[in-house]
């Protein structure tokens, strides 16, 4: 019995420590955004305010990037919603000769480093002639994005019954209104977590973003830009609260609409 509590207690304190070790980090930054001192992070803060929010909304190099950025997350993820339905409706629906390899292509961007698939874009870009510009973003961030909706859509397609789809072709309906009746309802709580999943992802991305925005910056780019030469450092901290906020509550939400599924929720991006 005492050696049980004793694993217990164990236990439970490993977790506490591992939980300490993620997220005291992301605790400082929400700290420091409200520290009196401009240039330096000394602990602890010397006083708090809130006045820094006020200078982030004042600051004008702030909304281009932000726009970019919900720009780019917006249309990547329209992008993939459609892409990645129909990718995993053609994986779960038919068979064909390569199907399994064709799967593994499907989701080997998720797998690589995001420096290869970087590296990779700006190669194809260059031997193209294609400018940087919001659209070779926008492809850089869909190729993770894709994948993210994929990986939901495969798994309801996997649990939908094949017998309402030839329950609705019996009664008459085409294949347009079998899948606007039938099969989107069916799937609508899937893709709408992969679609904030990928949004996410796609707001707060930065190594891909490197390698195909050229001259634009994104959020992300400009809060990494602000970091190396800082103007005024609790500034940094405001925005990477609005960035925690923006990519935190989309994978919240999208956990609580797959947790009672078997939906993967992202596949470990």
């Amino acid at each position: 019995m005492h050696s049980d509590a004793r694993a217990s207690f164990g236990l439970r304190l490993g977790a506490i420590l591992g939980l300490l070790f993620l997220h005291l980090p992301i605790a400082l930054i929400f700290l420091y955004a409200f520290t009196t001192e401009e240039k330096s992070y000394q602990f602890p803060p010397p006083g708090l305010t809130l006045k820094w929010f006020g200078v982030a909304w004042e600051r004008a190099d702030i909304w281009p990037p932000l726009y970019l950025s919900l720009k780019v997350a917006a249309i990547a993820t329209a992008l993939a919603l459609i892409l990645g339905t129909l990718c995993a409706a053609a994986m779960t629906r038919t068979r064909f000769f390569g199907r399994d390899q064709i799967t593994l292509l499907v989701l080997l961007p998720i797998a690589l480093p995001g420096i290869i698939t970087g590296m990779s874009l700006r190669s194809a870009f260059a031997v193209m002639d294609i400018p940087f510009s919001t659209w070779t973003i926008v492809l850089g961030h869909a190729t993770f994005c894709i994948v993210i909706v994929y990986n939901n859509a495969v798994a309801r397609f996997r649990r939908l019954s094949g017998s309402i789809v030839e329950a609705s072709t019996d009664l008459g309906a085409n294949g347009f209104q079998t899948f606007r009746h039938v099969i989107l309802p069916n799937l609508g709580s899937a893709l709408l977590a992969g679609g904030m999943l990928a949004f996410a992802l796609s707001f707060d991305e930065v190594i891909v973003t490197t390698f195909t925005a050229g001259q634009q910056s994104t959020l992300p780019i400009w809060m990494l830009q602000e970091l190396i030469r800082p103007r005024q450092r609790p500034v940094t901290n405001v925005v990477a609260i609005v960035v925690f906020a923006a990519t935190f509550l989309p994978i919240l939400i999208a956990y609580y609409l797959t947790r009672e599924g078997h939906e993967t929720a992202g596949g470990g991006k």
